[in-house]
C-alpha cells in the first residue's frame, strides 16, 4: 500500500525519532556498562571475582560487602571530611569566580580584555605543571597537613569558572542593572540583589563541577593531608585488606558504589540548572 504524501512526512518523522532514540539508548547503555559492572561485581564473593571465565551475575548477592565497606574503615568520618572539604571549597570558588566574572563582564577598566585573555590562557595549563611549585609554596606557608590549601584555592577562584560566569553575565539583561542603578543601587548591591538571584543556573553548574573536582580528587589529599584528616577517595585506595595484607576487591568496589552516590544524587537534584547553565553561558561574548 502506497503512502499518501500527507502521511509520508509523519512516518518519516516517526522513523527518525525511533532511530534517534535507539542510538541514544545504545550509547547510554554502553556508557553505563562500567557502572553496571561495578555494582554487579560489588555483590560477588572474592572467589567469584578471581574465578576464571566471564561470570556477570553473582551466584548469591553478597550484601555483606556493603556492611564490610562501612565497618572496615571509619567510612562516615572520611566521607564527612570529603563532604566538608568539597562543600567549603566549592562555595568559596563559586563566590570569588562569580565576582571576578561579573567584573570582567560589566566593569570597564584599562587592560580588561588582556587580563581576561590571561585568565582564559590559564585554563590551558595542565595541573601537573604547577604541582611541585605549589607544594613548595604551601610548605613555605606552613599550611600543609590542613585544609588551608583548599581554602586558598577557593579564595583564588578558578579560571574556568571565571570564564563560565563572565559568559553568563555577558548575556544577562543589562536593563535590570540599569534600572537598579537609577534607583541608587551601587555595583555591589546590584550584584548581590539583582544579578545573583537570577543566576541559579550558572551557580548550580559551577558548584557541582567544583564539588565533583574536589570530591573525586585523591592526589592533592594524598600530598597535603595526614591519615587522620584525609578524604574518602584516599582511603578507598588500599584500606580494604585481609589479615594477611592482601587486598579485598569486592568490599572496595562496594565502598566505591557508596562513594559515587552523593555526586549522582546531587546531579539529579540540580540537573535542570546545570543544563541551563551550560547552554546560556555561551550565548554572548
Amino acid at each position: 500500500m502506497q503512502l499518501t504524501p500527507a502521511r509520508r512526512p509523519v512516518s518519516l518523522y516517526r522513523f527518525r525519532a525511533f532511530f534517534t532514540y535507539s542510538i541514544l539508548v545504545l550509547v547510554t547503555f554502553v556508557l553505563a556498562i562500567p557502572v553496571i559492572w561495578l555494582i554487579l561485581t560489588s555483590l560477588k564473593t572474592e572467589s567469584e571475582y578471581i574465578s576464571e571465565g566471564l561470570q556477570i551475575l553473582p551466584v548469591v548477592a553478597q550484601w555483606d560487602n556493603y556492611l564490610r565497606a562501612v565497618t572496615m574503615i571509619d567510612f562516615a568520618k572520611y566521607a564527612r571530611n570529603s563532604l566538608v572539604l568539597a562543600t567549603v571549597t566549592s562555595t568559596l570558588t563559586v563566590i570569588t569566580s562569580a565576582m571576578a566574572g561579573y567584573a570582567f563582564a560589566r566593569i570597564p577598566a584599562p587592560g580588561r580584555v588582556k587580563l581576561f585573555s590571561i585568565v582564559v590562557g590559564l585554563i590551558l595549563i595542565p595541573a601537573s605543571i604547577y604541582i611541585i611549585p605549589q607544594f613548595v609554596l604551601f610548605s613555605n606557608l606552613r599550611v600543609t597537613n590542613s585544609y588551608w590549601p583548599w581554602i586558598l584555592w577557593g579564595f583564588s577562584a578558578s579560571p574556568f569558572h571565571i570564564f563560565l560566569f563572565r559568559q553568563f553575565f555577558q548575556a544577562f539583561p543589562q536593563e535590570l542593572e540599569e534600572a537598579a542603578e537609577v534607583d541608587g543601587a551601587n555595583i555591589l548591591r546590584i550584584f548581590v540583589q539583582i544579578v545573583l538571584p537570577n543566576s541559579y543556573a550558572v551557580i548550580a553548574t559551577s558548584f557541582i563541577l567544583n564539588f565533583l573536582g574536589v570530591w573525586g580528587d585523591w592526589l592533592m589529599p594524598l600530598l597535603y593531608l595526614t591519615d587522620k584528616n584525609t578524604t574518602l577517595a584516599v582511603k578507598l585506595i588500599n584500606s580494604y585488606v585481609n589479615p594477611q595484607g592482601y587486598p579485598l576487591v569486592t568490599p572496595t568496589l562496594a565502598a566505591s558504589v557508596l562513594y559515587i552516590l552523593p555526586p549522582i544524587a546531587m546531579f539529579f537534584v540540580v540537573q535542570k540548572y546545570i543544563m541551563q547553565g551550560m547552554v546560556t553561558s555561551g550565548l554572548k561574548g
